[in-house]
């Protein structure tokens, strides 16, 4: 089914406020083909708004599972993004207008994800798609979204298909704005900090055969190419009880750096192997692994080794930080007062409310509200700065570096910072 939004003007796909300005230009910089016939109604004198926009009322929409092996997961989430829309609409919400926000329960489930997707732009015409929830939904959805065109702002996951260099139509994923880390980017990262930080002149990269890890390999490749760094590679299988033969390969080629390309379920399995075989190579992993269990879990067999690394996108220490996150404990139920889903939800909210607050009283059309998103950098509130000039939607561009080591009463997280958040350029830089 061919999803075209080919709206009449009131209910959605307006010209751009650029159209105002210069009428020769009848394109819509996220679609592929000029605007169509309904939407060559608007003129310059009446811009009509997009859908779910009224006079009074802004509606946006997701599905993200409230229910079953996920929710502790999704209900923070959710009460974070909530809490942050209350507190704007209680402050009179923007230029007039408050925001209704629509949520169904998916129970992580892609078909009742697609089809809680298609409720909300086909029938309810919300104006956009915030907080985008799970890897599995969001990979069966985000065709549907770039066919649509509608904004998408915020992605709990960091699959490849958000990535985009230089967008220019919604079928690359013009209309498409993460914020979370994408794995391609951390993956460049990673490759940063190799040569920067660790120096490293020849890189081993052990990455499964999952979206993940293939992925984090992908971005980690093309930076040390980039950098004109030597880097070996090996591949295991995702879950795999045995990566022995991919260490010894690693070992062997005498890298000085180690990238553990691979998530929870497998890169327990690659430390550990690289410390039972007597690597003494230092090694650095994606953000998903910095957590207590995944230091419990490798902290005894790499000490008097080798050292492991992981990124992370959230940094308390600076004074935006600090008072974002007062701002948000003021507003947030107690109970998440110190909950990571319940704050990225509010970084979700934050984010859409920015490109609302951007249109400084335009008429709200979707191609005005993701010029305004792609006009400046935006703040992340507990981390650092994204730009989506160009066409860029590279999710966080800016990361932090701990290491892990034993958890106790000093480091009850079994991980402890190390570098502050920085971007590729400023590392390559240093």
């Amino acid at each position: 089914m061919t999803r075209k939004l080919g709206l009449a003007p009131a209910l959605g796909l307006a010209l751009s406020l650029a159209l105002v300005a210069a009428c020769s230009d009848t394109g819509n910089p996220g679609s592929e083909n000029s605007s169509t016939p309904a939407e060559q109604t608007t003129t310059e004198e009446t811009v009509e708004p997009a859908q779910g926009v009224t006079d009074t009322t802004i509606t946006i929409a997701n599905s993200a599972a409230t229910s079953g092996a996920y929710a502790p997961v999704g209900v923070p989430f959710l009460a974070g993004l909530q809490a942050y829309l209350d507190m704007v609409n209680a402050e009179g919400g923007v230029d007039g207008r408050t925001i209704e926000f629509k949520h169904v329960d998916d129970e992580f489930d892609p078909a009742k994800g697609a089809a809680a997707l298609t409720e909300f732009v086909e029938d309810e015409k919300v104006f956009a798609i915030v907080g985008h929830f799970g890897t599995p939904v969001v990979a069966a959805t985000v065709d549907q979204l770039k066919e649509y065109g509608i904004p998408a702002v915020y992605f709990a996951t960091g699959i490849g298909q958000l990535y985009a260099e230089a967008a220019t139509t919604n079928a690359d994923g013009y209309n498409i704005f993460p914020v979370q880390p994408i794995y391609r980017t951390e993956g460049g990262i990673m490759a940063a900090f190799a040569s920067s930080k660790f120096e490293a002149e020849k890189v081993g990269i052990i990455y499964t055969n999952d979206d993940a890890g293939m992925d984090l390999e992908k971005g980690a490749k093309a930076q040390l190419e980039v950098l004109g760094v030597d880097y070996v590679e090996e591949q295991v299988a995702a879950g795999a009880a045995d990566v022995s033969a991919a260490v010894t390969s690693i070992k062997n080629a005498d890298v000085d750096f180690i990238i553990v390309a691979s998530i929870q379920g497998t890169m327990p399995t690659i430390v550990k192997e690289l410390a039972a075989q007597g690597v003494d190579k230092d090694g650095i992993t994606t953000y998903v692994n910095v957590a207590k269990a995944m230091s419990d879990a490798v902290a005894a067999d790499i000490s008097g080794k080798f050292d492991l690394y992981g990124l992370g996108w959230v940094d308390y220490t600076s004074d935006t930080a600090k008072a974002s996150l007062a701002e948000y404990q003021a507003h947030i139920d107690a109970e998440y007062a110190a909950n990571a889903y319940a704050q990225t939800g509010w970084i979700a909210g934050t984010f859409f409310v920015e490109g609302l607050k951007r249109l400084n009283g335009a008429v709200p059309t979707w191609d005005a509200y993701m010029k305004a998103l792609e006009s400046a950098p935006i703040q992340n509130p507990f981390g650092g700065q994204i730009d989506y000039a160009g066409g860029a939607r590279l999710g966080t561009q800016e990361m932090n570096l701990s290491q892990v080591v034993p958890a106790d009463d000093a480091n009850p997280a079994g991980w402890v910072a190390v570098e502050g958040l920085q971007s590729v350029d400023a590392l390559i830089n240093q």
